[in-house]
């Protein structure tokens, strides 16, 4: 895989960090017309925004474990599917306990599923130019506020429900990640030492291991390592009668 690869991870990880944290900032515009509509105190809608922040602290410490054990690509995966469903369910929702449940824990966590390992498989990537590489990182993560945010604002004027612009960047939010998923792949060197060659007995059962090592403890008398030594017995008996 050429080194060149590496840039792509980084486009990768500032486009799929922008989404999911540009979903989590567009409550702002969604603000009004839910209460509108729905009749919610602005503070009680505003809530899940708190709510998004203290699920993202937590759930780093969750995705950072689970991408060292199974890997940044399946990870990335999950959140991509949190993102999407996430706001298509808070679409539907009737109450508020709902909304801040599906606006506010199943965005949080899916945002959080981008920015601690896509940071940690960049670093892996780069040898030189780390610095630089994970800042565009990062800058995709920034530039969220100025990319979902206007668009919600433009889907809302158009259809003239909120519901139905939280519904489409919703489906979009798929549309976008879950391509940009296979991307995601590990540094040569990784995958490399992933697939070189195992060890002896690696992947063999255990019963069959313990019974090879017995074999080679005690190997049976017909084996050339207890093959008797010819003319061992007339020596022995020589040495007898010498010393009668």
């Amino acid at each position: 895989m050429s080194s060149s690869y590496r840039w792509v991870i980084v486009f990768a990880g500032g486009l799929m960090g922008c989404v999911a944290v540009g979903v989590m900032f567009s409550l702002a515009v969604f603000l009004e017309p839910i209460a509108r509509q729905t009749g919610w105190s602005h503070a009680a809608i505003s809530s899940a925004m708190t709510v998004n922040f203290i699920v993202m602290g937590l759930g780093s410490f969750l995705w950072g474990a689970a991408s060292d054990r199974y890997g940044t690509r399946i990870v990335v995966l999950i959140g991509s599917l949190l993102a999407g469903l996430s706001l298509v369910l808070a679409s539907r929702v009737e109450s508020l306990l709902a909304f801040q449940i599906t606006y506010g824990c199943l965005v949080g966590l899916s945002a959080s599923a981008f920015m601690a390992p896509m940071i940690s498989l960049t670093m892996r990537w780069f040898e030189s130019q780390r610095s630089l590489a994970v800042s565009l990182v990062s800058a995709g993560m920034g530039m969220a506020p100025m990319t979902i945010s206007p668009l919600a604002r433009l889907l809302i004027t158009e259809f003239g429900d909120w519901r139905t612009a939280m519904l489409v960047i919703g489906i979009g939010a798929w549309v976008i990640l879950l391509p940009t998923v296979l991307l995601v792949r590990n540094p040569p060197a990784e995958a490399e030492a992933a697939e070189g060659p195992q060890a002896e007995g690696a992947g063999m059962p255990l019963v069959k291991c313990f019974a090879r090592r017995n074999s080679w403890r005690s190997p049976s008398p017909s084996s050339p390592a207890v093959r008797p030594i010819p003319g061992r017995s007339s020596i022995w008996s020589a040495m007898r009668c010498s010393a009668a």
